[in-house]
């Protein structure tokens, strides 16, 4: 099972821009989390240029799923280099659009290939070099409710155990809300056993994907 993947930071978008022979192929690279987002995107790039000829998509789901499009480029000239980029840099829940802008002259197909890469390999460097993307992590959230005395003991085995506490309720007890990456909360939870001889009050949560 993938235990993380890299995507973009969602709200942001990076951009990528390749010129040959006064065509230019400028790559539009934004986090999406499903197709309809991905078409939104390239509707919404097909506006921004609205007088280019070609707005080509690629995108790629972290549940496996991808789909691109030579948006009337040559067969495989345009589209499938671009997810090609995605696949190569490891990128999930995305999608690239990239527009060109033709200058005049036919580049061939080996051209338009070079051309498209060169564009959406600018937009994933692009991205990672301003710190645009992110690593989503295989994540279990785990809560624990303890009496005040055992706080402090809980709290250090919970650290020592590679858990990220993401908050805590003060109440009549404490109740710790804890993040771990996925697996590493069962040692957790046996030496919490341990400590408090089964006293403690535990609820785990399903395994999802997010920062950590």
């Amino acid at each position: 099972m993938m235990e993380s993947y890299i995507t973009m930071r969602s709200g942001v978008e990076a951009t990528g821009e390749f010129v040959d022979r006064k065509s230019r192929f400028i790559a539009q690279l934004v986090h999406v989390e499903c197709e309809e987002e991905a078409a939104a995107h390239q509707a919404a790039m097909r506006a921004r240029h609205y007088d280019a000829r070609h707005n080509v998509p690629a995108w790629i789901l972290v549940d496996g799923r991808e789909r691109a499009s030579d948006d009337g480029e040559p067969q495989r000239t345009s589209g499938l280099p671009t997810l090609e980029v995605l696949r190569g840099a490891g990128l999930k829940d995305v999608c690239c659009v990239t527009t060109r802008y033709f200058g005049g002259t036919l580049l061939g197909p080996g051209g338009l290939v070079r051309a498209y890469t060169a564009a959406a390999q600018a937009a994933v460097e692009n991205a990672r070099a301003e710190g645009l993307l992110v690593e989503m992590t295989s994540v279990v959230p785990v809560d624990v409710r303890v009496a005040y005395p055992s706080y402090e003991q809980v709290l250090r085995l919970a650290e020592g155990s590679g858990a990220h506490v993401a908050s805590t309720d003060f109440t009549d007890e404490v109740c710790l809300h804890l993040v771990f990456r996925e697996g590493e909360q069962e040692p957790f939870r046996a030496a919490l056993t341990e400590l408090l001889a089964g006293r403690e009050r535990l609820e785990v949560g399903a395994a999802r994907f997010a920062e950590f």
